[in-house]
């Protein structure tokens, strides 16, 4: 029996797989480099091992110094999380030869999966739907159209040597085969010298769709469910749900008898996951491709926890310890409905620019009933440029979908962070958008609903009137704590109950008495309670609840509810005639100035004083959470001075240089 069990990682995962192990009994080490030396997995852990400096290069991924960790505090097992060490092979094989547990499955299976085409030849072997297509030389229009009446249409005609978007012709019949086929060879002669083509099927409407599977060291292979992952943002997943919204029964059966069959041809035990590329537009149940095997446990395991009911890390620790699975397919069940957002330190209103720093606040949503929060992060805690940026993860699980997407918006709108930027009204958003709650989604519903970036969500008009209510409230209670100071209003005035709110441009009369509040004349039925320095407001209106976050600004408050934030101001109404005579102070412009956009390292400066730059040249590269970003000239112009050095590290906002 593993009596103790070090987590080879860091953070969110860290912690989920220590909790797990308190409630096996199980004494846990953690380890950590300089920058994690107070993170909350060292503080939960029984006993914890420095490795060394930040980056992961010289700590997290030094297998010999987890092994030095293991015999130091006699760890007779390793959970490796996700990333990091979790998928390498010789990291298995080094703790065998040490007689240490790996809670993860064999050597031979890490191997097979991790090789790209290897895995392929694999899963078509194990007769696994692989994406059709033809690699070899196509000697002629006649050999195209064969090969796609075989393939099925529709398909792609690629140039071999291709890129860039150039070189490609969709074939919805041999018509199009017919007139695109010699198209396609002269434009990839044309573009990269080389005209050889290869064809293969286009996916329709793609869903990104994932089979959790769960096997033992006695053969007992289970899938336990899918999990819709299609809405992604440059490849990486932003919001997972299980069950999908598209995957029927007998969908399903078939994906997962096909996902367990490929973990049998390798011997595979644990928890793993098998990604497959599923056409949207194919209503047969038969368009699904392998695309690849992760061979460890998914950052999105916690909507399959929700709906079968089983904690993955236990059954994990219980497979590595050699214990039969409990439970057989017949017993995996789906019982209502989660899904998952994944809160990350970055701006969506700048481009979704990674963003660091410390936490200086931090509070969670309540894990009340359907809601659950699994982070690695503490109030006062640093974002670290070192490691990925995410913070926290918002689970919900609701009998059924829209009642989780519902719970996720309320919680979200709970949700306290300062700081670095996050990304909770984008997804916010993403929730309340009716594509998603329709389950029309694809991987390129990001890209296709914003493709001018994100700007905030959308406010109804109802939603306006509410914030508008609220503000009056908070005015209200403002200024009746103003009277209450001695000197400030006098001791017999009362605060206004009149006011006016100007709220995304518009305003509303709003009137608060002790028996209703009336907004535009129009009653509103709204309770609350607010104390002048709260930051989040309960509202209930019509019944439903309503979660405000708020804060002082220049005469009024800012308020941030359902995906967005709003400068709203507050004046009495006997004050509101005289606002037209304020003076509205115009911010300054600073177009001629380069300023860092995010918190990073000046890593190259391209330009100096005196240089003519043009619009669109690239002046500077910034880098931040390992990705450099090219800054470019927004107007053409002559640098005046440079404020900034190669090697120094910009706080968001600073000035790289001055132009004339």
């Amino acid at each position: 029996m593993i009596k103790k069990i070090l987590i080879a990682n860091r953070g969110e995962i860290a912690c989920r797989v220590i909790r797990t192990a308190r409630k096996m009994g199980i004494a846990t080490v953690a380890v950590y480099s300089d920058a994690d030396s107070r993170a909350p997995h060292v503080m939960m852990a029984d006993e914890a091992v420095h490795l060394g400096p930040p980056p992961a290069a010289q700590s997290y991924l030094l297998a010999d110094k987890i092994i030095e960790a293991c015999k130091a505090t006699g760890a007779d097992a390793v959970h490796p999380g996700y990333g990091f060490l979790s998928e390498r092979e010789s990291f298995r094989n080094a703790l065998d030869a040490e007689g240490i547990i790996f809670v993860g499955p064999p050597a031979n299976a890490i191997a097979a999966m991790g090789d790209k085409i290897e895995s392929k030849k694999l899963a078509k072997a194990a007769g696994v739907n692989v994406v059709p297509g033809y690699v070899g030389v196509i000697d002629d229009t006649e050999h195209a159209v064969r090969i796609s009446n075989e393939i099925g249409y529709p398909v792609m005609m690629k140039a071999s040597a291709g890129g860039g978007g150039k070189g490609m012709r969709l074939a919805f019949s041999e018509k199009d085969v017919r007139e695109g086929f010699e198209a396609t060879k002269r434009e990839g002669l044309a573009s990269f010298g080389d005209d050889r083509v290869f064809i293969e099927k286009f996916i329709e409407s793609p869903r990104h769709i994932e089979i959790q599977i769960l096997g033992d060291q006695h053969g007992n292979i289970v899938y336990l469910n899918e999990r819709e992952c299609s809405i992604q943002r440059r490849h990486q997943k932003v919001v997972e749900e299980a069950p999908s919204p598209f995957v029927t029964p007998e969908m399903r059966k078939k994906m997962g008898e096909q996902c367990v069959a490929l973990a049998r041809a390798v011997g595979y035990f644990s928890a793993g996951t098998v990604e497959l590329i599923v056409s949207g537009a194919d209503k047969t149940g038969e368009g699904f491709y392998f695309l690849e095997m992760n061979t460890r446990l998914q950052v999105e395991h916690p909507v399959t926890e929700q709906i079968t009911g089983l904690d993955l890390v236990e059954q994990m620790i219980r497979v590595a310890n050699g214990e039969e699975l409990s439970f057989r397919q017949e017993d995996v069940k789906i019982n209502g409905w989660s899904i998952e957002n994944r809160v990350y330190a970055e701006d969506p209103y700048r481009g979704f620019l990674p963003s660091t720093g410390r936490l200086v606040r931090y509070n969670p949503p309540l894990a009340v009933e359907g809601v659950r929060v699994d982070d690695g992060v503490v109030e006062g805690g640093e974002v670290s440029m070192f490691y990925d940026p995410m913070i926290a993860k918002l689970i919900t699980y609701a009998d059924t979908r829209i009642e989780a997407i519902d719970k996720q918006i309320d919680a979200l709108d709970r949700f306290e962070i300062d700081g670095p930027g996050h990304n909770i009204d984008f997804l916010s958003a993403l929730m309340q958008h009716p594509r998603f709650r329709e389950g029309a989604i694809t991987t390129g519903f990001i890209a296709e609903e914003y493709p001018d970036g994100f700007t905030g969500a959308p406010a109804s008009s109802e939603l306006l009137r509410q914030l508008a209510a609220i503000a009056a409230f908070a005015g209200a209670a403002q200024a009746d704590r103003a009277r209450r100071i001695d000197g400030q209003l006098g001791k017999r005035l009362r605060p206004p109950s009149s006011w006016q709110v100007k709220v995304a441009g518009v305003e509303h009369d709003v009137s608060i008495s002790v028996d209703e509040v009336l907004v535009d004349g129009q009653p509103l039925d709204i309770s609350m309670e607010y104390t002048p320095g709260d930051r989040l407001i309960d509202a209930e209106v019509d019944g439903r609840a309503l979660a405000v976050r708020i804060a002082p600004i220049r005469a009024g408050f800012r308020l941030t509810a359902h995906g967005a934030s709003h400068e709203v101001r507050v004046l009495p109404a006997h004050i509101a005639p005289h606002a037209v005579h304020m003076i509205e102070k115009i911010p300054p412009d600073l177009s001629k100035y380069l300023l860092c956009p995010m918190p990073g390292l000046l890593v190259a400066l391209h330009v100096g004083a005196g240089d003519k730059v043009e619009a669109g040249q690239p002046l500077a590269v910034v880098e931040a959470m390992k990705m450099e970003n090219i800054l470019r000239a927004e107007k053409a112009g002559v640098v005046k001075s440079i404020e900034a050095l190669e090697g120094v590290s910009l706080a968001v906002d600073a000035v790289i240089l001055e132009l004339e």
